[in-house]
């Protein structure tokens, strides 16, 4: 049986996966879940030494799910297709699953936003559970921001795990869109009380809080324009939940007043 399984879930990540399955090769099985990437993202995952498995997506935390489903080893590694594991960190994972004094281990991670290390913003250290007992813990079920809910003692690594979500600022515009409509979905599904106001305060607020609060203006100009992305991400989650929300009350009204006919 294998040591340790690492998973992976993808979407055209060609130009990523390479990079992050090299970082894993201390990993004894490495599993990646594809819902049906359009690049070269499956045959790329399979030179490096992949399995692969197609699974369509139903939002992150089934998707993460469905991969620990396909792990076998004792100990389980889940990693986006933008993160990458130095040597430093490999080294401190073998070592806490052989001490096995826990059973999920949290790390800092060190993410990048359009080529700057953001030691700011709110982005650091944010401790992530990347690492648990198979058996001993699941993915939440949310579509979006799923995390990983471990059963047993979580103890913190040092090494921070390295993070490259964004390094243009197109992937920046394509991400709010994507994440701001999963994030809608569930607001609307949560039953949340969303009004037309909701988008401009809470955008307001989560700008402050990055570039103020958080001390974002001590990352540069790299933090204003990231202050500024979180702000727009947030605003159009509600809005987009408000439009939702609306839709579903129109249409309620609509077969509201078909059945009285």
């Amino acid at each position: 049986m294998p040591h340790l399984s690492a998973i992976i879930i993808t979407r055209n990540e060609a130009a990523k996966i390479a990079d992050c399955l090299e970082s894993l090769a201390f990993c004894d099985e490495r599993i990646v879940v594809d819902c049906g990437s359009d690049d070269d993202t499956v045959e790329r995952a399979r030179m490096h030494g992949a399995r692969v498995e197609h699974h369509a997506f139903e939002g992150f935390g089934a998707q993460k799910n469905f991969a620990l489903s396909l792990a076998t080893g004792v100990w389980v590694l889940s990693l986006d297709a933008d993160e990458r594991v130095s040597p430093a960190l490999a080294a401190e994972i073998a070592a806490a699953i052989a001490a096995g004094s826990a059973d999920g281990y949290k790390m800092p991670r060190q993410s990048s936003f359009l080529g700057r290390v953001m030691r700011h913003s709110g982005w650091y250290p944010d401790y992530v559970l990347r690492v648990f007992r198979r058996g001993r813990a699941r993915f939440s079920d949310d579509i979006v921001h799923e995390h990983v809910v471990c059963d047993g003692r979580v103890l913190r690594l040092k090494e921070p795990l390295l993070h490259y979500p964004i390094e243009r600022l197109e992937d920046t515009l394509s991400r709010l869109d994507r994440y701001s409509t999963a994030g809608a979905e569930k607001i609307v599904a949560s039953g949340r009380r969303v009004t037309f106001a909701s988008g401009f305060l809470h955008g307001f607020w989560t700008f402050l809080r990055a570039y103020v609060v958080r001390a974002g203006f001590l990352d540069g100009r790299e933090g204003l324009l990231l202050a500024i992305a979180n702000a727009e991400g947030t605003y159009y989650r509600y809005m987009k939940a408000w439009l939702l929300a609306r839709r579903a009350r129109a249409g309620s009204d609509t077969d509201g007043g078909a059945v009285k006919k």
